[in-house]
């Protein structure tokens, strides 16, 4: 599907796209040569800002657009135009902030622990592991994170995937167990952040902020991986989508948090 199938945006190829023209926008899936080929939803915030045509727009966070170009290759057609559109909002063109992209960054290593993973363990029977990640405080640094939960959980949907592998069961079991996956990674992502972090000290902020973006990066695209997993298993149909839907909410409040701050929390909680 290209971008101008319904609507003729072919006036705009050189510039920028308007606002209001938004709601012509299909979005489609990879990379394009040209915005006459169709456009992903990076493609789209470039196009939006008035910048050539790019998949790595300068003004959106490295951590944002690495969740997006992941997150808009993995949605079915029907899907991807549906959620991610209504994120490509003015507030997405100024994201760019190392301190914010920590910030996005240990908000997606949360919800993945905290409400994706706890989901899956919790269709897969395994509540008891459901119940330590609830029971954790927010993840907000790598003194809130409990690697060593992460782990046996990732242990324990394996051996049930392994249990159940052909039925139902075993799908849930396996996308609770990628799951946890995604999280031992981007949990170990952070952790080499920190490291990198510590290590620099003062005297090399630059090479700290550099570390803080590939580990910002690195949890968006496990964040997005596991989402477009979960949402691939139709044992579970209704629960991915919940999860999908919760992914957006995400991006939208750290896009928004960037820009407006307080007002961006205040919707969240909302």
């Amino acid at each position: 599907m290209t971008t101008n199938d319904t609507f003729d945006l072919s006036s705009y190829y050189d510039g920028r796209l308007p606002g209001r023209q938004l709601r012509g926008l299909m979005l489609s899936d990879g990379g394009h040569g040209s915005r006459k080929e169709g456009v992903c939803a990076t493609e789209a915030i470039a196009w939006l800002a008035g910048e050539a045509h790019s998949d790595h727009p300068a003004c959106l966070c490295p951590s944002l657009g690495s969740f997006l170009r992941d997150w808009n290759d993995s949605l079915p057609d029907e899907d991807r135009t549906l959620l991610i559109r209504p994120l490509l909002v003015p507030a997405m063109l100024a994201t760019v902030s190392p301190k914010a992209s920590e910030r996005r960054a240990w908000m997606a290593l949360d919800w993945l622990v905290r409400e994706h993973m706890v989901a899956w363990l919790r269709l897969a029977k395994l509540d008891d592991h459901a119940d330590a990640f609830v029971a954790m405080p927010e993840i907000v640094s790598v003194s809130t994170l409990d690697v060593s939960k992460i782990d046996a959980a990732w242990d324990a949907a394996g051996d049930a995937a392994a249990d159940a592998a052909g039925d139902a069961a075993g799908a849930v079991a396996r996308a609770a167990a990628w799951s946890a996956e995604a999280a031992a990674r981007a949990a170990a992502g952070d952790a080499a952040w920190a490291a990198a972090r510590d290590a620099a000290g003062d005297a090399a902020g630059a090479a700290a902020r550099d570390a803080a973006r590939d580990a910002a990066g690195a949890v968006a695209r496990a964040v997005a991986r596991a989402a477009a997993r979960a949402a691939a298993w139709d044992a579970a149909r209704a629960a991915a989508r919940d999860a999908a839907r919760a992914v957006a909410g995400a991006a939208a409040w750290a896009a928004a948090g960037a820009a407006a701050g307080a007002a961006a929390r205040a919707v969240a909680r909302a």
